[in-house]
């Protein structure tokens, strides 16, 4: 099993943050990766079950559903269903901490999941890097601008 963990701090406080990312299907407002996402069947995107259909900017096509969510934890859980990367048994959690001193946010996403050795650095590093990473600057970027 492999796993990715990447973590950052947004200067803005935990409920702004949580406010724009506890919305399991409103990534597509702030990820620079997402070019469209709706949720099936017109469930609420906090419902457990639900299941966000997306495509990436480069055209790949993406569903998960959603494992678990809390809004007192500031955490949810989800796994890929439909995905262009040669993965298996994925599942990923994003979570937000307060961080006290200075009123900011210490977020962290991380997933494990099967891949083959020959896939994992690349597929590491769009997890990591393009996805995780990415989106927590950008979830940053988007709350400071509200």
């Amino acid at each position: 099993m492999t796993k990715v963990y990447v973590s950052g701090v947004i200067d803005q406080p935990i409920d702004k943050v949580w406010a724009a990312a506890r919305d399991f299907n409103g990534h597509g407002e702030w990820h620079p990766i997402i070019a469209e996402s709706h949720i099936e069947e017109g469930k609420p995107s906090d419902q457990v079950g639900c299941v966000r259909n997306f495509k990436i900017s480069d055209g790949g096509y993406l569903r998960e559903r959603l494992l678990s969510f809390s809004d007192a934890d500031r955490s949810f859980t989800y796994s890929i269903i439909v995905s262009p990367m040669p993965i298996q048994n994925y599942v990923a959690t994003f979570h937000c901490k307060p961080i006290t001193e200075g009123n900011k946010t210490f977020v962290e996403w991380f997933a494990e999941f099967d891949v083959a050795p020959e896939n994992e650095a690349e597929i590491c590093a769009r997890v990591g890097r393009n996805t995780f990473a990415a989106g927590i600057v950008a979830l940053g970027k988007a709350v400071a601008e509200r």
